[in-house]
């Protein structure tokens, strides 16, 4: 591939990705062009039921022989269901054939990378958009990790199945489409604070992807083969521009880390949640309206000064094991190797951010929409706007703001309040 003008060659691992009605008949054929005899199919009980008979019926007329293993009970990404799937594994198999969505896919990218065997993910529900990336979601210890896997070689998404996902699952879909707002605008502010690499082309393309989204989001709960087909895409593009820049920057920001506390919270403590989707459309509002109140703010220096002197490190780390539980150890190593509240690096970052001042709120206006037309996407197809509605208090969300600053070695919107000294001036 020629180098792009951002001085990188972008790649996507994924070889194939079949979209659209009867999509499961060209199974067979993708089997044998990745050379495969005999199959591994892995499901969960829902998933074998909205797809997986389908699979088997379409293999057995085929005469492609497979390993059939269904798991039971509510599946969670974490060191059980990747272990139950390593031990029922057929070693005979030379493909891996996923039916399902987040779970399954990231159990079966963890499977692929470790067993060197092709892969291939049967979509059931348009509702994330890990399908294309070389990354798997995990609950590790506690803590919410993205393990570096595989992508996989064919992606076959057929709409007959994908547009009778179960409307929550819909809704998750349109609302980790709709994070991308965010995550290209903190994308280019990160290149301006930090220096960090960005690609306007990858961007374009996630742009250009969600835009086709929100202009069918009518559709979708009517399950219209046409607005389930642009978030599928949509969510398929996010993944493979994950891949060509090399980082989630393309697909994430803020809204994501601010969900990924409420899993985390959710795995220590019990505390309410709903989908990864769900999660990231509510913190997408409450992210945006943040941007708004920022940018309504005096970017004042001394203060920013003051407040970065007189933070108590000690005591937010308290806070942050109180409020997170024991998945807060990790965030607080990660944090003595970057950092981030290093005085020199706060003065060189706040550098940056003063002198770009008016760019900053330039890209802030040409990324994203006013929270009004977010909320009305949401009300649009049903879908949750508050932290209420997903079984979450409202009065948790300032720490859940501050806390999402230290999940990632990634620069958004929590750690730039934080650096201007306003983070504990956001209002939800």
């Amino acid at each position: 591939m020629e180098t792009c003008q951002c001085g990188r060659a972008h790649r996507s691992s994924v070889k194939r990705v079949i979209a659209e009605s009867g999509a499961i008949n060209a199974l067979p054929e993708q089997i044998r062009l990745l050379g495969g005899k005999k199959v591994f199919i892995l499901a969960d009980e829902n998933t074998y039921s909205a797809a997986g008979e389908k699979v088997t019926d379409v293999l057995k007329k085929s005469g492609v022989s497979y390993s059939l293993r269904v798991l039971s009970g509510r599946l969670a990404p974490d060191e059980k269901t990747v272990g139950s799937a390593f031990m029922l594994f057929d070693s005979d198999c030379d493909v891996i054939v996923g039916v399902g969505s987040g779970v399954i896919n990231d159990t079966c990218k963890l499977l692929g990378v470790k067993t060197g065997k092709p892969y291939i993910i049967i979509a059931t529900a348009p509702s994330m958009d890990g399908y294309a990336s070389a990354t798997s979601s995990m609950d590790v210890d506690g803590v919410k990790t993205s393990l570096q896997t595989k992508c996989p070689d064919v992606i076959i998404g057929d709409t007959d199945v994908l547009k009778n996902a179960p409307v929550r699952s819909l809704q998750a879909g349109l609302g980790d489409m709709l994070a991308k707002y965010v995550a290209i605008c903190e994308w280019r502010i990160a290149n301006l604070v930090t220096g960090e690499y960005y690609c306007e082309n990858v961007a374009s393309l996630v742009r250009s992807a969600l835009k086709k989204c929100a202009d069918n989001a009518d559709g979708l709960l009517k399950r219209d083969e046409t607005a389930v087909k642009a978030v599928f895409d949509g969510l398929t593009l996010s993944g493979m521009a994950m891949e060509y820049a090399g980082v989630s920057r393309p697909a994430s920001g803020a809204e994501h880390s601010m969900s990924h506390v409420f899993d985390m919270r959710a795995l220590e403590f019990g505390t309410g949640g709903d989908l990864h989707g769900i999660q990231c459309a509510v913190c997408t509002l409450y992210v945006v309206r943040a941007y708004e109140q920022l940018s309504a703010m005096p970017f004042d220096e001394k203060r920013a000064i003051k407040h970065a002197e007189n933070f108590d490190l000690d005591g937010w780390r308290e806070k942050l094991t109180a409020f997170i539980g024991k998945g807060a150890k990790a965030m607080i190593e990660l944090d003595k190797k970057e950092r981030k509240y290093d005085r020199a690096k706060h003065a060189e970052r706040l550098k940056n951010i003063i002198g770009n001042k008016d760019e900053i709120l330039k890209i802030v206006k040409e990324e994203l929409p006013d929270s009004a037309y977010i909320l009305s996407l949401l009300k649009k197809i049903g879908a949750p706007v508050c932290c209420e509605d997903i079984g979450i208090e409202k009065a948790v969300l300032p720490t859940v703001f501050a806390a999402a600053k230290d999940i990632r070695d990634k620069y958004i919107l929590p750690r730039l309040c934080w650096d201007l000294g306003v983070i504990d001036d956001i209002r939800f």
